[in-house]
């Protein structure tokens, strides 16, 4: 099982990881962080298969992805 984590203090919330996920388990939050954004949150960890789209389209690099 993959774990994914995301640096949310550094997410600016453009949602390109919730369009790309093949399994649709990540999601903006209702929070907002310390510059302003809802950043990306993952809903149902495992069910992540660690394919890594989200990382790959991330352009800010604040997702991690461990197999």
């Amino acid at each position: 099982m993959a774990q994914v984590s995301f640096n949310e203090e550094l997410c600016k919330g453009c949602g390109l990881c919730v369009e790309y996920c093949p399994q649709k388990i990540i999601e903006l939050s209702e929070k907002i962080n310390s510059i302003g954004y809802h950043p990306a949150q993952i809903t149902d960890v495992n069910r992540c298969t660690g394919c890594a789209f989200c990382a790959m389209m991330c352009p800010d690099v604040v997702i991690r992805i461990e197999r």
